[in-house]
């Protein structure tokens, strides 16, 4: 099964388990979000939305947020000597996709326990 939304203006095709970078959504590192704006529904009978898929939506889990990659932003205009240098870096909110669910339904799945680092205990001994 698998569904497209939209987020921040673009739009993704997701299925459970896929890894996303979007633009900088509201959540805690480690909290599900549910993304509401489900266009289309697809599996055995896909369903299209007009334009959103009613009672739809994807659960996702928050794992980071961080900043995007620098754009420069260079114009010059030639033999006047006029230069402007700009540079930004969007900021980006990574999600994992844990679920979709149709007909209202809330998430089920909670966020992934996080691993623990194991401590060498041999060198202790």
């Amino acid at each position: 099964m698998f569904a497209v939304i939209k987020t921040g203006g673009r739009q993704y095709r997701v299925v459970p388990d896929d890894v996303l970078e979007i633009g900088k959504i509201a959540g805690e590192v480690g909290t599900i979000v549910q993304l509401s704006e489900v266009l289309v529904v697809g599996g055995d009978t896909p369903v299209l939305g007009a334009p959103t898929v009613a009672g739809a939506s994807v659960a996702a889990e928050v794992l980071d947020h961080k900043r995007g990659p620098k754009v420069i932003a260079f114009k010059k205009r030639r033999r006047k000597n006029s230069r402007r240098k700009r540079g930004y870096r969007d900021e980006i909110t990574v999600l994992r996709v844990t679920e979709i669910l149709t007909d209202n339904a809330k998430p089920t799945k909670g966020p992934r326990p996080k691993k623990e680092k194991v401590v060498a205990q041999e060198a202790a001994e």
